[in-house]
């Protein structure tokens, strides 16, 4: 279950937790005439970064131009945690990257493995983010659900928004 006291507390802390917590979320270039794609994410809380694996051939990878706008969106594993991440996106063959998150599942994806000439790294550089947490206790939305059935003017407190500047 999400924590509503870290996503008001820590919300970049709890984002990139819940990045790292899922197997895919979203991803897709602004302005694309493509529908987003399911895509593994790889975090990196340090740079404010988002790493992918990918395919030089494909839609997304070669709709990607210099200073391209992406957004990823993420479902918590609980669905009681939503996020919308924005930033400028690039095509990375970065090694390093490449052996730090490479495993059997990401070979599987790869013919020649490493040595694929297909095989690229997208690096989304994340600079601004929305969350929201909810609660996951089925008494307490109820409640709050029940309360705003009986007061036109409440809405029900049922989690946390945040808005969150990476830049």
């Amino acid at each position: 279950m999400v924590s509503i006291t870290q996503a008001n507390d820590a919300p970049a802390t709890q984002l990139w937790k819940e990045i790292d917590a899922v197997h895919a979320g979203m991803l897709g270039l602004e302005g694309s005439i493509f529908h987003m794609q399911p895509m593994a994410p790889y975090s990196d809380p340090k740079t404010n970064t988002v790493w992918f694996f990918a395919k030089t051939d494909s839609e997304l990878a070669r709709g990607i131009r210099p200073g391209s706008r992406a957004h990823f969106c993420v479902i918590g594993k609980n669905h009681d945690y939503h996020a919308s991440l924005s930033g400028v996106i690039e095509l990375r063959k970065d090694p390093a990257k490449i052996d730090e998150h490479w495993s059997s599942i990401v070979e599987a994806w790869y013919e020649d493995g490493k040595n694929d000439p297909t095989l690229t790294m997208l690096a989304l550089h994340v600079d601004d983010a929305e969350i929201w947490a909810s609660t996951g206790n089925p008494l307490k939305f109820g409640w709050e659900i029940a309360k705003a059935n009986l007061d036109d003017h409440k809405i029900p407190d049922v989690g946390v928004h945040r808005h969150l500047n990476f830049a």
